[in-house]
C-alpha cells in the first residue's frame, strides 16, 4: 500500500500549524494571566519562539518548493525545542505548575513530531513543489 498525501493548497490544510497555534495560544494565556507578563525578556523569548513554530510553517509552505519548505520546517522544529527549554525556566520561576509544564511540554513534543513527519515525507517525495513546475514550462 502506498501513502499518497492529499494536495495541499494552503498551509492551513496541514495539521501541524493548528497544533502549533494552540501551543502559542496557551503560552499567550500564561503571559496574560500570570506574572510572566512582567518578566519582559523571558516573556518575549517564549512568545517569539512559540509564534515562530507556527509562522515558519506558513512561510515555508508559501515558498513553493520542497527544499525551502523543509528548511523552514527545521526552523519551526527548533523553535518548538526552544519553547520547551523556556518552559523549564517558566516553571522554575513558578509562573506555571509542574502539571501545566508537562501538559505544555507534551503539546510542543506533538508539534515537533508532526513537523518531523512532514519533513520526512517531503524529503522522500519526488515532487519539487509548484515553484519548480512553473519554471519547467
Amino acid at each position: 500500500m502506498t501513502f499518497v498525501m492529499a494536495t495541499l493548497t494552503k498551509f492551513e490544510d496541514i495539521k501541524a500549524p493548528h497544533k502549533a497555534g494552540f501551543f502559542c495560544h496557551e503560552i499567550f494565556m500564561i503571559i496574560d494571566e500570570t506574572k510572566l507578563s512582567k518578566d519582559y525578556k523571558l516573556k518575549e523569548q517564549i512568545n517569539s519562539s512559540s509564534g515562530s513554530a507556527i509562522d515558519n510553517i506558513a512561510e515555508g509552505f508559501d515558498r513553493g518548493g520542497n527544499l525551502e519548505f523543509i528548511q523552514f520546517l527545521e526552523i519551526s522544529h527548533a523553535s518548538a525545542c526552544e519553547s520547551q527549554s523556556q518552559l523549564y525556566r517558566i516553571m522554575d520561576r513558578k509562573y506555571i505548575t509542574e502539571e501545566k509544564f508537562k501538559q505544555l511540554y507534551e503539546i510542543a513534543e506533538e508539534v515537533k513530531r508532526m513537523i518531523l513527519s512532514l519533513i520526512k515525507y517531503l524529503s522522500a517525495s519526488p515532487m519539487t513543489g509548484p515553484k519548480y513546475k512553473l519554471r519547467q514550462k
